[in-house]
């Protein structure tokens, strides 16, 4: 695999997963303290193994520079996560069928 590609496996899954909890469990406060009703935004946060992902590919886009990879690399770059990662197989699949998976969730991103 290309060094560039493809940093160094970072942690366990495990890790991942309890640091992309802590990471969801503040998205949540920070929404309830804005006032918002978690009937209305719960269903729009990704889910703990959906972080894992993202937290796993911005990890290969900075490895990579810092650029932006175009669709075809996303696919690679998302499928790779697959393949070191098969717990993480089905969220990479979900995010593989979203068109847009920028940070829509995060009110410093949110429209």
């Amino acid at each position: 695999m290309d060094p560039q590609i493809s940093p160094d496996r970072r942690a366990s899954v495990e890790l991942l997963r309890a640091e992309a909890t802590d990471e969801r469990d503040a998205l949540i406060q920070e929404r309830l303290r804005a006032g918002e009703d978690p009937w209305d935004f719960m269903e729009d946060l990704p889910t703990v193994d959906e972080l894992v992902v993202f937290t796993l590919r911005a990890e290969h886009i900075e490895a990579d520079g810092g650029r932006m990879p175009s669709s075809a690399r996303n696919q690679r770059l998302l499928r790779m996560i697959a393949n070191e990662y098969p717990e993480l197989t089905r969220a990479v699949w979900r995010i593989i069928g979203q068109h847009n998976t920028h940070r829509l969730w995060d009110a410093v991103v949110r429209p």
